[in-house]
This record gives structure tokens, C-alpha cells and sequence, in this order.
């Protein structure tokens, strides 16, 4: 394991047009979760449970304080309006560039022309169907003058004697900063479950999935192991979800093999509760399991 630290260690990873994460340190591995546990438990579970069943068991049952035993400190450069987002989780030890002692990084985060998104329909804070390239293009192009205009501002006010906590703020939030981040594994990976999930905003979780994929997957192979089966890739039922597949029991529907049942028999076994809303969220997400699991 020195080894794989030792080739991360400083390594960029790069995100965006001009970010990056890297690895600063890390204390523990896959065995440090296992440790921690095996105090807990006991000695005698050694002879009953090899360390991949017991990590993987940890993380199926959602055992938290095993994984707080190992921690990770990153060293990130990311756009100031997805660093608020990134900030809002509050389980980390945070040292951020500041603009009030040193002049701003003089980077900023571009969207190229096919990545333009429009605003979702069913979703306030969420992204809809791409903008056509032509609009993208001139989007871009303006994006690039504003930034240019931006900057030179900025510079224009120090080169004046402007102070520099003043001089920044007209900055826009696509201006990069850099922070190091230290947090424990478990809040770790409740941020990657988050922030790599689909409904995340694309720019974090470009970092999200660097973080994960490129630095923890290498450092903690059986947990990422365990977590990608379980959190990522699982997926779970409520009461109303059991209820309405059990309703399709007992009215026989999708009981041949290969069949799927309709959205009208879908309807027809909704939980009371949903039935007389126009929109309901919760219904959604119990369609989009079902057909998930391939019965709708």
C-alpha cells in the first residue's frame, strides 16, 4: 500500500478546463477499517469473518465508525460557485486560498460550446436537455468576454492599489480557488454517494468521480469494493415501494416470467397516499425502481 501512496501522492488529477485534486496524505487503508472494528467486536471475529466479509458487512449494515478511522487529505482546485456546494458539507477540516492575502488565481472555469445545459422541467435546481452547439457558441464566446472583462477589472484595481480583499469582489464564481481537505473516510464516501450520483451538478460531480475513482479506488480497493455494490449501485425499498410490488402480487400481475407490468397497473396499486396528487416525487421514484428492476 506505501507503494500505491507514494505514486498518488501529489499526483493531479485534472478536472474541468483548470482544476485538478491531488493527494496530500492519507492515514490508514482497507486493514484500518477492519481494526477498528475487530476492537469493537472482538478478537474472536477474526476466526469467523476474513476482512473483505467484514468490511463489505460493515458497509451493508451502515457501521459508520469503523470508517472514521482512516483519513484523507486532499488538496483541490475547484470554481467558487461548485466550491460552495463542496462546502456545504460540514464534516471536513477546511484551509482555503485566501484572495485577502494573495492576488487571485488567475483561472477560470470555461463551458465549452456543447455543454450549455437548459433548465430542468421537473427539477428547480437541476439541469434539463443540452442547448443547441450554435447558441453553445455564442454563449461561450460571451462567457470569455465577461471573463476577460472580469479579470482585467480585478487586475487594473490592484495595479491602482486597491486593496485586495476590495479589488475581488466583482470576481466572478467561476474564478477558481484552492482548498485542502481533510475529512474521514465515512463522510468521504457519504459526499461521493451524493455528489456522484446522477442528479448532482455535472461540474461536481466531475470531481467527485476523479476523487473516487482515481484516488480512494486505489487507496481503499475493498471499500470502494463495498461501496460501489452497496451505495452506488444498490438499491433501496420503503414501505410504500414493498407495498405496491406486494399489491402486484396479489392482483397477479408480471407473475410470468419475461412479462412487465403497465402503468396502469402500476397506478392501479400506487399507495393511497400518491393517488390523488398530480405530481408526487415519491411515486416517481418507486416507477423508476421498478423499472430499474425490470417489472415496469
Amino acid at each position: 500500500m506505501s507503494e500505491v501512496v507514494s505514486d498518488l501522492r501529489w499526483k493531479k488529477f485534472p478536472v474541468l478546463n483548470d482544476g485538478f485534486v491531488c493527494l496530500v496524505d492519507v492515514m490508514g487503508d482497507d486493514s484500518s477499517v477492519v481494526q477498528a472494528a475487530r476492537v469493537s467486536y472482538g478478537e474472536g471475529t477474526k476466526h469467523v469473518s476474513d476482512d473483505r466479509t467484514l468490511i463489505r458487512y460493515l458497509m451493508r449494515h451502515r457501521h459508520s465508525t469503523p470508517f472514521e478511522m482512516a483519513e484523507i487529505k486532499l488538496l483541490v482546485r475547484v470554481p467558487m460557485d461548485c466550491w460552495r456546494q463542496w462546502i456545504r458539507h460540514r464534516t471536513a477540516n477546511v484551509n482555503e486560498y485566501s484572495t485577502r492575502y494573495s492576488v487571485a488565481i488567475d483561472a477560470m472555469q470555461n463551458t465549452p460550446p456543447d455543454e450549455w445545459r437548459t433548465q430542468a422541467e421537473s427539477n428547480r435546481q437541476g439541469s434539463g436537455l443540452p442547448l443547441p452547439v450554435e447558441l453553445g457558441e455564442q454563449l461561450t464566446a460571451d462567457e470569455h468576454a465577461f471573463q476577460r472583462a472580469a479579470r482585467n477589472l480585478y487586475d487594473h484595481r490592484l495595479s491602482v492599489g486597491v486593496a485586495r480583499e476590495q479589488a475581488r469582489k466583482d470576481l466572478p464564481l467561476c474564478t477558481y480557488t484552492e482548498a485542502y481537505w481533510k475529512v474521514d473516510l465515512h463522510n468521504l464516501l457519504h459526499f461521493l454517494a451524493l455528489r456522484m450520483d446522477s442528479h448532482a451538478q455535472h461540474e461536481i460531480r466531475e470531481y467527485a468521480r476523479t476523487i473516487g475513482e482515481q484516488i480512494i479506488k486505489n487507496l481503499f480497493p475493498v471499500v470502494w469494493e463495498a461501496f460501489v455494490d452497496y451505495r452506488m449501485e444498490g438499491l433501496s425499498l420503503t414501505r410504500l415501494d414493498i407495498g405496491v410490488i406486494q399489491r402486484l402480487q396479489q392482483r397477479q400481475v408480471a407473475l410470468t416470467p419475461g412479462s412487465k407490468i403497465s402503468e396502469e397497473d402500476f397506478l392501479a396499486a400506487q399507495d393511497e397516499t400518491w393517488r390523488t396528487l398530480t405530481r408526487s416525487r415519491e411515486r416517481d421514484e418507486c416507477r423508476g425502481k421498478l423499472q430499474r428492476l425490470g417489472i415496469l
